[in-house]
């Protein structure tokens, strides 16, 4: 499973004049002997990389290590992911191989940092989702996680008049009254479950299974702290016991939620910056943005990748140029000048959001809303 504090430790990769390989490869389960020939199909370019004169000496030794050490790695046993994705500089001892849960483009990169804006995006893309099956007298509760669904302990399982005896003279208006009774103490139970678990941070969302009249019923008794994190609901027997069923519905409803917040994120912002609020359109604007620690929240453009320049001295990106306009440094060209942005964000405190749904971020790439101002552009 992808942890944040494994992408914390490679975000921190630095070759230090020395270059880093990131390397990421799909991977299929289904026929698992393909693995190796994918990935010795991306190391084919860095092996040329490697062997070319125009690098450093020691820039090219640590390239032939890095191929070694991915080489090694590729034979290790792996139990499903959908991608594997490779960190490694051998000039500075540093190497890490992470197990991704959904699939990325087979791509490497060569560059002074590493790689990781499809880590954050993968990251991103995954809220910790609470799964709660639910009957009048029954609830189970699973944990939704990066494709992977577990059962979580303590089921409630609470007293409902099944099949009352009307021969015993019990009325109907009185048996209707005491199921109804049974049937919210049931849901308050549930309720408070969720409430207390909310309060403990253990999950982002909540998606809500069972019978589609049933299923109101007890929405009507979650606080609003926690009604506010229902991400929809899903109409599944309460008694399924296919894991699998229950996990597919649960993802549909947790997709439709990513997307809908996507939209929502991308409109918010973009009336923001339209009515002259803290908020910057486009990428030359967000990188001015992110290098001046001014970026609350990045939203980009998912798989867009753009060469440009980073000055490693004071931070400042930009599309083009040779020296920096802050320092009069030289400037180092960067593949993607992207995932320098994405990594400057982060490092200062601000939250990246990576768009699949199609919005009209597709034609600006970046926006972000702000903290501050920024300060005028130097190159201006």
């Amino acid at each position: 499973m992808l942890e944040v504090e494994t992408v914390d430790r490679i975000l921190r990769m630095r070759g230090a004049g020395l270059p880093v390989l990131s390397l990421y490869v799909r991977f299929d389960p289904a026929d698992r002997r393909a693995f190796p020939s994918r990935v010795d199909e991306q190391l084919h370019e860095v092996r040329l990389l490697a062997k070319d004169s125009s690098m450093e000496r020691d820039s090219r030794l640590s390239l032939r290590g890095d191929i070694e050490r991915i080489e090694e790695a590729v034979q290790q046993e792996r139990l499903h992911p959908q991608a594997v994705a490779f960190f490694s500089c051998s000039g500075r001892g540093v190497f890490e191989d992470v197990e991704l849960p959904r699939s990325v483009r087979d791509r490497y990169v060569v560059d002074e940092t590493a790689w990781v804006r499809p880590l954050v995006a993968v990251l991103d893309e995954y809220h910790r989702c609470r799964v709660v099956v639910i009957d009048r007298g029954r609830a189970r509760f699973f944990e939704l996680y990066q494709d992977e669904v577990v059962e979580c302990a303590g089921r409630l399982r609470d007293r409902t008049l099944r099949k009352p005896d009307y021969a015993a003279g019990m009325r109907e208006h009185t048996v209707h009254n005491k199921a109804e009774l049974l049937a919210k103490r049931h849901y308050r139970a549930v309720a408070e479950r969720l409430d207390e678990e909310a309060r403990r941070h253990e999950f982002d969302i909540i998606a809500v299974g069972g019978h589609d009249h049933e299923i109101p019923e007890f929405l009507d008794h979650l606080p609003a702290t926690v009604r506010e994190r229902v991400a929809g609901t899903f109409s599944v027997h309460p008694r399924e016991d296919d894991l699998g069923r229950i996990r597919r519905r649960a993802e549909q409803v947790v997709e439709r939620y990513e997307r809908a917040e996507e939209q929502r994120l991308v409109t918010e912002t973009l009336e923001r910056w339209s009515s002259g609020g803290l908020a910057v359109v486009g990428l030359a604007e967000c990188l001015w943005a992110g290098a001046t620690a001014a970026v609350n929240q990045l939203l980009v453009q998912d798989e867009v990748v753009l060469p440009g320049t980073v000055c490693d001295n004071d931070g400042y990106l930009a599309v083009e140029g040779d020296r920096c306009p802050v320092c009069r440094r030289e400037l180092r060209r960067t593949p993607d000048v992207v995932d320098e942005l994405v990594q400057a964000v982060i490092d200062e405190g601000g939250s990246v959001e990576h768009v699949a749904a199609d919005t009209p971020l597709r034609e600006h790439v970046t926006a972000a809303t702000l903290r501050f101002r920024p300060p005028p552009h130097p190159a201006v």
